[in-house]
């Protein structure tokens, strides 16, 4: 929020046209909520015209299941959605997160991403998943091998201070043995808001 143009917030939602699901961690959907909505009736269109939902289905893997209830994801009927909530969670989380009318689903602590996303292919009939953070989630699902591609804007703006605002982030020190190489499969510079969008490959271990 803040560091990407409109034109790449617009972007953004315009993958979502290819996707089944559209995941967020916890601490996004805290940040700026979770929604799946392409909001352009085009683009909905488009989905139905090729046999898909108007909207990719939206999900959220939270191991607190501290979630807001005002966010879109609950107050709007309008997309199919679900939670991941890890087993991890305090006694009750489930509970009152039922009560807010989505499903959830439990995965097991310390293999919550596998088991989402099996959840989604095997439950969810998913081919494919866009994930769209936080840090932490993108680290996970890197590390865990379930990543195929990288997309990444670099935005014309500077920022510091004693907490970085990572694309991806570890859960503990990655040695060079376990760094992952990318291979550029597409770029487009803006020369309206001199913003540069990448497509990347991950290349396999």
């Amino acid at each position: 929020r803040g560091l990407g143009s409109p034109t790449d917030q617009r972007l953004m939602r315009e993958l979502r046209v290819h996707f089944d699901v559209v995941l967020n961690g916890a601490a996004t959907f805290r940040a700026s909520g979770t929604s799946a909505r392409l909001n352009r009736a085009e683009l909905e269109q488009w989905r139905v015209e090729r046999g898909m939902t108007p909207s990719p289905i939206a999900a959220v893997l939270t191991r607190s299941g501290e979630l807001p209830a005002e966010r879109r994801f609950f107050t709007d009927d309008g997309f199919e959605a679900v939670i991941y909530l890890s087993s991890a969670a305090p006694s009750g989380a489930r509970a009152r997160l039922e009560t807010l009318g989505r499903p959830v689903v439990e995965v097991p602590e310390g293999d919550e991403v596998r088991a989402a996303f099996r959840h989604m292919r095997e439950s969810l009939g998913a081919r494919r998943v866009l994930v769209e953070g936080g840090a932490a989630l993108n680290g996970a699902i890197i590390r865990a091998g379930l990543c195929d591609e990288f997309f990444l804007t670099l935005a014309p703006k500077i920022v510091g201070g004693p907490e970085h605002l990572p694309a991806v982030r570890w859960a503990d020190a990655v040695g060079r043995n376990e760094l992952r190489s990318l291979v550029l499969v597409g770029q487009y510079a803006n020369e309206n808001t001199s913003e540069l969008y990448l497509r990347y490959r991950v290349r396999s271990q």
